[in-house]
Protein backbone atom coordinates (compact mmCIF):
# COMPACT_ATOMS: atom_id res chain seq x y z
CA UNK A 1 0.00 0.00 0.00
CA UNK A 2 1.52 3.31 -1.05
CA UNK A 3 2.19 5.97 1.54
CA UNK A 4 -0.41 8.19 0.55
CA UNK A 5 -2.92 5.61 0.08
CA UNK A 6 -2.37 4.69 3.92
CA UNK A 7 -2.69 8.29 4.89
CA UNK A 8 -6.09 8.99 3.27
CA UNK A 9 -7.39 5.54 5.14
CA UNK A 10 -6.21 7.26 8.62
CA UNK A 11 -7.48 10.81 7.52
CA UNK A 12 -10.77 8.91 6.75
CA UNK A 13 -11.05 6.83 10.20
CA UNK A 14 -10.04 9.95 11.74
CA UNK A 15 -12.75 11.77 10.19
CA UNK A 16 -15.53 9.16 10.80
CA UNK A 17 -14.64 9.35 14.29
CA UNK A 18 -15.12 13.15 14.89
CA UNK A 19 -18.55 12.51 13.33
CA UNK A 20 -19.40 9.72 15.54
CA UNK A 21 -19.03 11.89 18.34
CA UNK A 22 -20.72 15.42 17.07
CA UNK A 23 -23.53 13.50 16.09
CA UNK A 24 -23.68 11.31 19.06
CA UNK A 25 -23.43 14.22 21.26
CA UNK A 26 -26.33 16.19 19.40
CA UNK A 27 -27.79 12.98 19.72
CA UNK A 28 -28.08 12.92 23.45
CA UNK A 29 -28.58 16.28 23.73
CA UNK A 30 -31.77 16.36 21.85
CA UNK A 31 -33.08 12.99 24.16
CA UNK A 32 -32.49 15.02 27.41
CA UNK A 33 -29.34 13.40 28.55
CA UNK A 34 -26.87 15.81 30.84
CA UNK A 35 -23.22 15.10 31.33
CA UNK A 36 -22.25 15.26 35.07
CA UNK A 37 -19.38 14.68 36.79
CA UNK A 38 -18.00 13.34 33.32
CA UNK A 39 -20.72 10.84 33.26
CA UNK A 40 -23.70 10.78 30.62
CA UNK A 41 -27.26 10.69 33.01
CA UNK A 42 -30.42 10.91 31.52
CA UNK A 43 -33.16 13.40 32.77
CA UNK A 44 -36.43 12.23 31.77
CA UNK A 45 -37.24 13.80 28.28
CA UNK A 46 -39.37 16.75 27.22
CA UNK A 47 -40.51 18.04 24.29
CA UNK A 48 -42.32 20.96 22.64
CA UNK A 49 -45.56 21.19 24.34
CA UNK A 50 -49.05 20.86 22.86
CA UNK A 51 -51.89 22.98 23.96
CA UNK A 52 -53.82 21.75 26.46
CA UNK A 53 -54.60 22.63 30.02
CA UNK A 54 -56.09 21.62 33.50
CA UNK A 55 -56.84 22.70 36.99
CA UNK A 56 -54.38 22.17 39.73
CA UNK A 57 -55.35 22.26 44.04
CA UNK A 58 -54.35 25.37 45.79
CA UNK A 59 -52.20 23.39 48.06
CA UNK A 60 -49.31 22.56 45.52
CA UNK A 61 -46.25 24.18 45.68
CA UNK A 62 -45.56 25.57 42.73
CA UNK A 63 -41.52 25.89 41.91
CA UNK A 64 -40.66 29.11 40.87
CA UNK A 65 -38.23 31.34 39.49
CA UNK A 66 -37.04 35.06 39.08
CA UNK A 67 -40.02 37.13 39.08
CA UNK A 68 -41.44 40.50 37.00
CA UNK A 69 -43.18 42.92 38.43
CA UNK A 70 -45.47 43.54 42.06
CA UNK A 71 -45.34 40.58 44.26
CA UNK A 72 -48.83 42.63 45.51
CA UNK A 73 -50.32 41.46 41.78
CA UNK A 74 -53.39 39.88 42.03
CA UNK A 75 -52.51 37.46 39.20
CA UNK A 76 -49.21 35.20 39.07
CA UNK A 77 -48.05 34.41 35.55
CA UNK A 78 -45.29 31.17 35.94
CA UNK A 79 -43.33 30.72 32.93
CA UNK A 80 -41.44 27.25 32.11
CA UNK A 81 -39.20 27.96 29.13
CA UNK A 82 -36.21 26.01 27.80
CA UNK A 83 -34.00 29.11 26.42
CA UNK A 84 -33.36 26.82 23.05
CA UNK A 85 -37.17 26.18 22.45
CA UNK A 86 -38.05 27.96 19.84
CA UNK A 87 -41.69 28.81 20.66
CA UNK A 88 -40.64 30.11 24.03
CA UNK A 89 -38.36 32.43 22.16
CA UNK A 90 -41.42 34.00 19.69
CA UNK A 91 -43.04 34.13 23.24
CA UNK A 92 -40.97 36.02 25.02
CA UNK A 93 -40.00 38.39 22.23
CA UNK A 94 -43.35 39.16 20.71
CA UNK A 95 -46.23 38.06 23.35
CA UNK A 96 -44.77 38.81 26.94
CA UNK A 97 -43.73 42.64 25.86
CA UNK A 98 -47.18 43.11 25.50
CA UNK A 99 -48.34 41.37 28.85
CA UNK A 100 -46.19 43.35 30.57
CA UNK A 101 -47.30 46.87 29.10
CA UNK A 102 -50.86 45.16 29.27
CA UNK A 103 -50.90 43.98 32.92
CA UNK A 104 -47.31 43.80 34.79
CA UNK A 105 -47.07 47.79 34.21
CA UNK A 106 -50.25 48.34 35.85
CA UNK A 107 -49.72 46.11 38.88
CA UNK A 108 -51.98 43.39 37.91
CA UNK A 109 -49.49 40.73 36.78
CA UNK A 110 -46.50 39.24 38.48
CA UNK A 111 -44.41 37.20 35.77
CA UNK A 112 -42.19 34.08 37.05
CA UNK A 113 -39.64 32.52 34.90
CA UNK A 114 -38.31 29.07 35.38
CA UNK A 115 -35.90 27.60 33.39
CA UNK A 116 -36.49 24.06 32.13
CA UNK A 117 -33.69 23.17 29.94
CA UNK A 118 -34.56 20.60 27.38
CA UNK A 119 -30.58 20.17 26.43
CA UNK A 120 -26.92 20.62 27.38
CA UNK A 121 -26.95 23.50 25.12
CA UNK A 122 -30.31 24.92 26.80
CA UNK A 123 -28.78 23.90 30.29
CA UNK A 124 -25.35 25.92 29.37
CA UNK A 125 -27.23 29.00 28.69
CA UNK A 126 -29.76 28.58 31.76
CA UNK A 127 -26.30 28.15 34.07
CA UNK A 128 -24.74 31.71 32.77
CA UNK A 129 -28.24 33.63 33.12
CA UNK A 130 -28.86 32.27 36.78
CA UNK A 131 -25.41 34.21 37.37
CA UNK A 132 -27.30 37.23 36.43
CA UNK A 133 -28.34 39.88 38.38
CA UNK A 134 -31.73 40.71 39.02
CA UNK A 135 -30.92 43.89 37.45
CA UNK A 136 -29.95 42.40 34.29
CA UNK A 137 -31.53 39.30 34.48
CA UNK A 138 -34.50 39.93 32.21
CA UNK A 139 -32.35 41.59 29.76
CA UNK A 140 -30.02 38.93 29.08
CA UNK A 141 -33.11 36.34 28.99
CA UNK A 142 -34.34 38.73 25.82
CA UNK A 143 -31.28 38.40 24.87
CA UNK A 144 -30.77 35.02 24.74
CA UNK A 145 -33.92 34.23 23.48
CA UNK A 146 -32.87 36.83 20.46
CA UNK A 147 -29.97 35.20 19.83
CA UNK A 148 -31.31 31.73 20.05
CA UNK A 149 -30.07 30.42 16.56
CA UNK A 150 -26.47 31.89 17.46
CA UNK A 151 -25.53 30.21 20.18
CA UNK A 152 -27.83 27.31 19.55
CA UNK A 153 -26.23 26.26 16.66
CA UNK A 154 -22.59 27.27 17.67
CA UNK A 155 -20.07 24.66 17.61
CA UNK A 156 -18.35 26.71 20.46
CA UNK A 157 -21.71 27.17 22.30
CA UNK A 158 -19.74 28.25 25.64
CA UNK A 159 -17.96 30.33 23.96
CA UNK A 160 -21.09 32.48 21.79
CA UNK A 161 -22.94 32.54 25.53
CA UNK A 162 -19.45 34.04 27.44
CA UNK A 163 -19.31 36.55 24.87
CA UNK A 164 -23.21 37.43 24.94
CA UNK A 165 -22.77 37.63 28.82
CA UNK A 166 -19.73 40.04 28.22
CA UNK A 167 -22.55 42.49 26.58
CA UNK A 168 -24.63 42.39 30.23
CA UNK A 169 -22.28 43.15 33.23
CA UNK A 170 -21.22 39.45 33.37
CA UNK A 171 -17.07 39.15 32.60
CA UNK A 172 -16.28 35.93 29.96
CA UNK A 173 -14.65 34.32 32.46
CA UNK A 174 -17.57 34.39 35.41
CA UNK A 175 -19.62 33.23 32.65
CA UNK A 176 -17.03 30.46 31.58
CA UNK A 177 -17.37 29.70 36.19
CA UNK A 178 -21.05 29.47 36.11
CA UNK A 179 -21.30 27.05 33.04
CA UNK A 180 -18.97 24.54 34.79
CA UNK A 181 -20.29 24.89 38.31
CA UNK A 182 -21.77 21.52 38.91
CA UNK A 183 -23.36 22.20 42.31
CA UNK A 184 -25.32 25.13 40.04
CA UNK A 185 -26.67 22.66 37.16
CA UNK A 186 -27.91 19.71 39.42
CA UNK A 187 -30.17 23.20 41.18
CA UNK A 188 -31.40 23.29 37.93
CA UNK A 189 -31.95 19.89 36.81
CA UNK A 190 -33.52 19.07 40.62
CA UNK A 191 -35.94 21.82 40.37
CA UNK A 192 -36.42 20.74 36.71
CA UNK A 193 -37.67 17.73 37.62
CA UNK A 194 -39.95 18.74 40.36
CA UNK A 195 -42.04 20.76 38.33
CA UNK A 196 -42.18 17.74 36.11
CA UNK A 197 -43.31 16.09 39.10
CA UNK A 198 -45.69 18.57 40.90
CA UNK A 199 -47.33 20.37 37.44
CA UNK A 200 -46.57 17.18 35.24
CA UNK A 201 -44.36 19.15 32.98
CA UNK A 202 -43.82 17.51 29.59
CA UNK A 203 -42.29 20.28 27.77
CA UNK A 204 -41.89 23.89 26.79
CA UNK A 205 -43.65 26.12 26.80
CA UNK A 206 -45.87 26.15 29.85
CA UNK A 207 -47.27 28.10 31.85
CA UNK A 208 -49.11 28.67 35.51
CA UNK A 209 -52.18 31.22 35.86
CA UNK A 210 -52.73 31.60 39.29
CA UNK A 211 -54.84 33.95 41.64
CA UNK A 212 -55.75 33.57 45.03
CA UNK A 213 -58.25 31.16 44.67
CA UNK A 214 -57.31 28.80 41.28
CA UNK A 215 -54.96 28.02 39.33
CA UNK A 216 -54.70 26.00 35.79
CA UNK A 217 -51.72 24.78 33.88
CA UNK A 218 -51.61 25.39 29.95
CA UNK A 219 -49.49 23.22 28.09
CA UNK A 220 -48.44 25.02 24.50
CA UNK A 221 -47.30 27.66 23.09
CA UNK A 222 -49.93 31.16 23.22
CA UNK A 223 -49.85 34.09 21.62
CA UNK A 224 -51.54 37.23 23.27
CA UNK A 225 -54.98 36.97 21.87
CA UNK A 226 -54.77 33.36 23.67
CA UNK A 227 -53.30 33.97 26.57
CA UNK A 228 -55.53 37.26 27.64
CA UNK A 229 -58.87 36.27 28.26
CA UNK A 230 -57.65 33.53 30.40
CA UNK A 231 -55.39 36.09 32.36
CA UNK A 232 -58.81 38.49 32.46
CA UNK A 233 -60.99 35.29 33.60
CA UNK A 234 -58.14 35.04 36.86
CA UNK A 235 -58.17 38.91 37.25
Amino acid sequence: MKFEDTIKKISSIAAGFVIFFLASGIYLSAKGFQFIDGEIVLVKGANASELSSKNIPNNIVIPGGRSLGSSKAPVTLYEYSSLGCYHCADFHLDTLPQIKKEYVDKGLVRIVFSDFPLDQKSLKASLVASCMPNSNYYDFIALLFKKQREWSLSFNTEKTLAELASQNGLSESEAYKCMSDKERAQDLISRRQEAMKTLEIQGTPTFVIANRNSREVIFGALDFEEIKPLIDKKL
